[in-house]
């Protein structure tokens, strides 16, 4: 899906650039949040790969569908999604615009997996160890896999750190074998 992300990266781009501009990136996460839950709906997506549906139909329906929450911005960039037959990669736009916004806030998403149930104190300690170690503001979000008998694997961007006994496990396992 790499050909998807490079034809999307100029659209993310564009509106981060905007969104920037006029301080309203709140906005058009939300804009771009509803854009992607339109296209993806099964009928919408039938629609927009129609050769039948002329552009005007198109922009209408999704007029309709976004109500208020499409200002005259939006409505000019669905346009132009729609007149280069680039509605379709509202999903990967989205996706893209939202890495440029924490990148730009200096946010990074942190995956956090622990065997048991983390209290808001550990996850707050486990947090500031993070933002320490990568210098940039942490976002958690927390998911509880038993699989991993106890301890947490935390994923943030590229870095993977395996604090389980399931990893220390494995990692036991292939010492052996090798």
């Amino acid at each position: 899906m790499a050909e998807l992300s490079t034809v999307a990266r100029p659209y993310a781009e564009a509106v981060f650039k905007l969104s920037r501009e006029a301080n309203t990136g709140d906005r058009w996460s939300a804009t771009l949040a509803l854009l992607e839950v339109v296209v993806r709906d099964p009928d919408m997506a039938a629609l927009i790969g129609n050769p039948r549906v002329r552009r005007e139909q198109l922009l209408g329906l999704i007029a309709d569908v976004g109500g208020s929450q499409l200002d005259a911005e939006a409505q000019r960039f669905v346009a132009a999604l729609v007149e280069n037959k680039r509605l379709s990669l509202l999903p990967s736009i989205r996706s893209q615009f939202e890495t440029l916004r924490r990148e730009h806030e200096g946010v990074l998403d942190a995956h956090i997996e622990s065997a048991f149930a983390l209290s808001d104190a550990q996850v707050a300690t486990l947090v500031a160890d993070l933002q320490k170690r990568f210098k940039r503001s942490i976002r958690p979000a927390v998911v509880v896999d038993a699989a991993l008998i106890g301890g947490v694997k935390v994923a943030v961007g590229d870095v993977v750190i395996d604090g389980s006994v399931r990893g220390r496990l494995d990692r036991m396992q292939a010492a052996l074998k090798s």
